[in-house]
């Protein structure tokens, strides 16, 4: 707890904090004022949940990574060329995951107030009701969908630095869009980028489940979204734990880069 204090503590002269509270409240202010002017309809909720995670897990999640991941460490090249923190009495093991465990924190309170701001919104300002738990359940599986690219970004934030973080994560968004389309059908469970949104928008298969119905849907009733999520689960985590695992071997080793004036 102590190393995550002092991480955040840093952030405090950085843009980080505005991304991670101002940014989704924007985003989702966004998506309510844009359905404001749609006729409501009744599949508004599913319209709206596509939409959604949709633009959230191909846009903001690959870059914000990067952004956030690069930010993060360049504010350890900028105190002193990484002397600071490769100086610190701690383990090296305990500083990279307390550099990892505020990246993910902050990605996820940033994920969750998204969902929380557009299912508020949506309550009481459009007065459509939603299934909140379907939209949790998506919140969390997009969170661990992206612990893999996090886990990337920081690596490559502290061997090659903040650009590189950055424009990885914009060539990211490029390979999530197409991973949405068809193109991706057959070949997402392989791409680390198209496992946030892959995943997020699976459990939307739920809201096809309406009152009175006498069978559930047959996406659902014959266990391929459950199939899906465990296919797309298995490489996420086995992925996450390995860019770990290697991230913290190469951190002990690591004795910091030039940093140009």
């Amino acid at each position: 707890m102590r190393i995550l204090w002092s991480e955040w503590i840093k952030t405090k002269r950085t843009p980080i904090r505005w991304l991670v509270f101002l940014m989704p409240v924007i985003f989702s202010g966004f998506i309510i004022w844009y359905y404001s002017n749609l006729t409501i309809k009744a599949d508004v909720q599913i319209s709206i949940f596509q939409t959604f995670f949709e633009i959230w897990s191909v846009l903001i999640i690959p870059l914000g990574a990067g952004l956030i991941s690069g930010l993060m460490i360049h504010q350890e090249e900028l105190a002193g060329s990484f002397n600071g923190l490769l100086g610190a009495k701690l383990q090296r093991r305990d500083l990279y995951l307390g550099k990892l465990a505020i990246i993910i924190l902050c990605v996820s309170v940033s994920t969750l107030i998204a969902v929380v701001t557009l299912g508020v919104g949506l309550v009481f300002i459009l007065n459509i009701s939603i299934t909140w738990w379907i939209f949790i359940v998506s919140a969390i599986m997009l969170i661990i969908g992206m612990l893999p690219l996090l886990a990337f970004h920081l690596w490559i934030s502290f061997a090659w630095g903040m650009g590189a973080s950055i424009g990885i994560g914009g060539g990211g968004m490029l390979i999530a869009a197409l991973m949405v389309t068809s193109l991706g059908d057959k070949v997402w469970k392989f791409v680390p980028w198209a496992w946030p949104v892959r995943l997020s928008i699976l459990p939307g298969a739920y809201l096809l489940y309406k009152l009175g119905m006498k069978y559930p849907p047959e996406l659902v009733s014959s266990g391929y979204i459950i199939n899906q999520i465990l296919e797309g689960l298995i490489p996420t985590l086995t992925l996450f734990i390995v860019m770990l695992i290697c991230g913290i071997i190469w951190f002990k080793k690591w004795e910091g880069r030039k940093v140009y004036e």
